[in-house]
């Protein structure tokens, strides 16, 4: 895992479409208004990120958000409650999924 997560990559997430600026350009725009104050404010959109990083497992965002959602003034009692969340739906997610099992297991007459 020490090969694969590096810091310097989310340093350098900036560079990742330096082959394709046009799209990067796009991407990053499209970022920055998805996290700008709406309905929903920075602060929340940070949570809901932070929640989602943990469901998706992605290193680098974790990272990010904790730290992103840590600076506008979050504690660790909202962070853990939001992990919770997504443990629930992912978990949640995973047992429903048991009903597809029920059905091709009945089909095989059991």
């Amino acid at each position: 895992m020490s090969d694969y997560f590096k810091h310097e990559h989310l340093a350098n997430f900036g560079k990742v479409s330096e082959a394709s600026p046009e799209l990067g350009v796009k991407f990053f725009e499209y970022y920055r208004a998805v996290f700008a104050d709406g309905a929903l404010t920075e602060r929340e959109k940070c949570l809901i990120a932070l929640a989602v990083a943990h469901t998706v497992q992605c290193a680098y965002c974790i990272e990010a958000y904790t730290k992103e959602y840590m600076a506008k003034g979050a504690d660790l009692e909202q962070m853990t409650e939001a992990l919770h969340v997504a443990v629930a739906i992912r978990g949640g997610a995973s047992l429903v999924h048991g009903m597809q099992m029920k059905e091709h297991a009945k089909k095989a007459g059991m």
